[in-house]
């Protein structure tokens, strides 16, 4: 019988008390088994850190505690810690969950499958749930953008990661409104075109996290509009295609007026 995968998980925590023992538990309670589960804690205030060691006897459980400077800034913190453990981790699949998030139990078991069916893929992100629902935001027929799913319903082969990260060497503290999942998604469906949709609710997503900050057309949405349009143009040669869109040209002209640029 052919060895099933190993696939890393990969969570973040910071002053997520109430919910990283849920987060933590829904990784245990996978159907798929050969898993590794890695838990980076940054220098939380709350009770977290004596939540999180009570998982220890796990054998599958490994956590790390930042000892380092925070740069203070949540998109780079985040990038840092989530580096920060798949630099520790071995799995060939990896996916990402933020402490207050949870799987459902079949998660791992079908990213697994579909990567191990669709060869020429690398990035896969699925739906979430909300209220039992599967939520797929729609973007509007201006936007230039594909769906990118929030953090925790994004997964991905190892060696894209690593390809990733050559080509963001200079970019890591550049776009703070930017975060690693989003700069993932767009490097995988603009540059390396493997890009996959599961379109399945499979994490269950508590937005409780900074993500309610970039509310659709606020001020913190239009400048990560504009920043992804910069880090675009950085990372991938056939950029010059958006700037024949209207969505850039709104983007611009808003961020003009509001001295946002």
């Amino acid at each position: 019988m052919k060895k099933k995968k190993l696939v890393s998980i990969l969570i973040l925590n910071y002053n997520n008390h109430e919910y990283v023992i849920n987060a933590i538990d829904s990784c245990l309670k996978q159907t798929y088994k050969n898993i590794e589960i890695l838990v980076y804690d940054d220098k939380s205030s709350d009770e977290s850190k004596s939540k999180i060691i009570k998982f220890n006897r796990n054998k599958k459980f490994k956590f790390f505690f930042n000892k380092n400077t925070k740069k203070n800034i949540a998109s780079f913190d985040a990038f840092n810690g989530y580096l920060s453990i798949f630099k520790k981790s071995r799995g060939e699949i990896v996916c990402l969950l933020d402490s207050d998030d949870e799987f459902q139990k079949n998660k791992v078991k079908k990213i697994a499958k579909y990567f191990e069916k669709k060869k020429n893929i690398s990035f896969i992100q699925n739906l979430y749930l909300k209220d039992n629902l599967n939520i797929k935001k729609k973007n509007s027929f201006l936007s230039f953008w594909p769906y990118l799913a929030p953090e925790s319903c994004i997964s991905f082969r190892r060696n894209l990661m690593i390809e990733f990260l050559k080509k963001n060497r200079k970019l890591k503290y550049k776009f703070p409104h930017i975060w690693l999942g989003f700069r993932l998604g767009l490097f995988s469906y603009f540059n390396k075109k493997n890009f996959f949709t599961i379109e399945e609710g499979l994490t269950l997503y508590s937005r409780q996290g900074v993500s309610k900050k970039y509310k659709t057309f606020n001020k913190n949405w239009f400048l990560r509009r504009n920043e992804s349009f910069k880090y675009l143009n950085i990372i991938s040669s056939n950029s010059v295609i958006y700037k024949l869109n209207i969505d850039y040209f709104i983007t611009r002209i808003i961020c003009f007026f509001y001295k946002y640029i």
